[in-house]
């Protein structure tokens, strides 16, 4: 899976992210803003302070982050059973 190389937040809750692939492209959190954890998000300025963790997540603070990989996939469009195969192999066994 290809990793989160840089970040940079953009307008209307919006990131930037350019994967280890070449892949960049914007993903819209916007839909995020203020639920849960989210709420964070109110403040626009700790929305900007994103950054790329230790293990390629996008992290805001302790209790903020999102899973590099569900980015990609908004960022490229493709489905999950596109990156990962055997999530296929598992769907067909699962309908049997």
């Amino acid at each position: 899976m290809p990793r989160a190389l840089e970040v940079k937040p953009l307008e209307n809750y919006q990131l930037w992210v350019k994967f280890s692939d070449s892949v960049e492209g914007i993903v819209d959190l916007s839909h995020l803003v203020g639920q849960g954890v989210f709420a964070l998000w109110d403040d626009y300025e700790a929305f900007k302070r994103v950054h790329i963790g230790p293990r390629g997540e996008l992290v805001w603070n302790d209790a903020v982050d999102l899973c590099p990989d569900a980015i990609y996939l908004k960022v490229t469009g493709k489905k999950p059973e596109e990156l990962f195969p055997k999530l296929r192999e598992l769907a067909q066994h699962a309908g049997n």
